[in-house]
C-alpha cells in the first residue's frame, strides 16, 4: 500500500514573529510533509514572504520541498473559516493543523500518521509542550494546562469521546492531525464553533477520535494567542466564579443550537445521539434563561441538578456554582 499523501492547513494573520521557526520546524520532519497550504487572513507584514522564502531556500538546498499553495484573504475570514479554507484546499489523504507561532518537535508528522494504520481513525490530538514567548518549558504540558481527569481521559480511551465533547473539549487544533475524509462530512463549519473542535465532535460521532499522549508540539503561549491555554492557579480559577457569565453562556449556547440543528444528518449520528445533542441544547437554553437575581437563579439550576444535565453536559456541580455566582 501506497504511503499517504500528507497536508499541512496552516492558518495564519500578523504573524511575523514567529512563523519562521514554524516553518522551519515543518521543513525538518522525519516523515516530510508533501505540501503546505498557507491560508492568510489579511496579513499586514511579511507572513506570506516569510513562510514562500523559507520553502525556496528550502527546495534550494536539498533538491525537493513540499508544494506551497497560498490563499489570500481580504476582508479576513477570521479563524474557523479561514481552517475551513486551507483543509478544503488541501488534497492530502491526511492534514495536520498548525497554527503560526508553535514549533513542531520533529517526529510529530511521522507519529501522527503511524496512528491512521487504524482505519477507523479519523482525528488523532496529542499533547505538546507548554513553552513562554522564547520558546522556554513552562513546566508543565497541554494536558495539565487542561486539567484532564482521569475520568475525562478514561472517556476518550474508551470510545466515548462524543460523550467527553458533549461536556468541554479537550483536543487543541495545534497538536491535530486528521482524515481529509473527515472535512468533507464536516462541512461547512459552523461558526459559532472553532474549526477544531467542530472536526471533533463530528469525528466522534463516528468513533474516530484518538488521543495521542506523547507532546509532539511545542505550544507557544505568548499573551498574543488567537486561543491560548494556560496553566491556571487556585487565584485565576476562583476568578472566573466572578467574569461575568453573558459571553461564554452565549456561546456554548450558540454552539448547542449549531450541533442540534445539524447532528442527525451527520455520519454516525444514532438515535441516541441525536437525543444527546438535543439536551445538550436544552441544557444550554435553560442556562441562558436564569434570571439575572442569584437568588432566582437557584430553583432552575437545582432544577438541571436533578435531571443530570450539568453532569452529562456541563462540568458537574462547579459548573452550577459558577453558573450561580457570575454576574450577568
Amino acid at each position: 500500500m501506497s504511503a499517504p499523501r500528507i497536508s499541512v492547513a496552516l492558518g495564519t494573520h500578523n504573524g511575523e514573529r514567529f512563523i519562521g521557526e514554524q516553518i522551519a520546524s515543518i521543513l525538518a520532519q522525519t516523515r516530510p510533509v508533501d505540501e503546505i497550504v498557507l491560508s492568510d487572513d489579511a496579513s499586514q507584514d511579511r507572513t506570506v514572504a516569510i513562510v514562500e522564502d523559507a520553502v525556496a531556500a528550502h527546495r534550494d538546498a536539498h533538491g525537493t520541498a513540499p508544494e506551497l499553495v497560498v490563499l489570500r484573504n481580504d476582508p479576513p475570514l477570521r479563524v474557523t473559516k479561514n481552517f475551513e479554507q486551507a483543509l478544503s484546499t488541501a488534497t492530502g489523504d491526511l492534514i495536520a493543523l498548525c497554527d503560526q507561532d508553535d514549533v513542531w518537535h520533529p517526529e510529530r508528522i511521522e507519529r501522527l500518521s503511524a496512528r491512521f494504520d487504524d482505519p477507523a481513525a479519523l482525528y488523532v490530538f496529542s499533547n505538546a509542550r507548554q513553552v513562554d514567548a522564547a520558546g522556554a518549558p513552562l513546566g508543565h504540558d497541554l494536558f495539565t494546562a487542561l486539567a484532564m481527569s482521569d475520568g475525562e481521559r478514561s472517556l476518550i480511551e474508551s470510545g466515548r469521546a462524543y460523550d467527553q465533547f458533549l461536556r468541554r473539549n479537550l483536543a487543541t487544533g495545534a497538536t491535530v492531525m486528521l482524515r481529509r475524509s473527515l472535512v468533507e462530512a464536516a462541512r461547512p463549519f459552523p461558526e459559532s464553533w472553532l474549526h477544531d473542535e467542530w472536526l471533533a465532535v463530528v469525528a466522534a460521532l463516528r468513533d474516530g477520535v484518538r488521543m495521542h499522549d506523547e507532546a509532539l508540539t511545542d505550544y507557544r503561549q505568548h499573551g498574543g494567542n488567537e486561543v491560548g491555554m494556560t496553566r491556571l492557579g487556585l487565584a485565576q480559577k476562583l476568578r472566573m466564579f466572578a467574569e461575568p457569565r453573558t459571553e461564554r453562556n452565549r456561546r456554548l449556547f450558540l454552539r448547542a443550537q449549531a450541533l442540534a440543528a445539524r447532528v442527525e444528518a451527520l455520519e454516525g449520528a444514532t438515535p441516541a445521539r441525536v437525543a444527546q445533542a438535543r439536551e445538550k441544547y436544552l441544557f444550554e437554553e435553560a442556562r441562558q434563561a436564569y434570571p439575572e437575581a442569584r437568588a432566582l437563579r437557584l430553583v432552575p439550576i437545582l432544577h438541571q441538578l436533578r435531571l443530570g444535565r450539568y453532569r452529562r453536559y456541563g462540568t458537574g456541580v462547579k459548573d452550577a456554582v459558577r453558573n450561580l455566582l457570575q454576574p450577568v
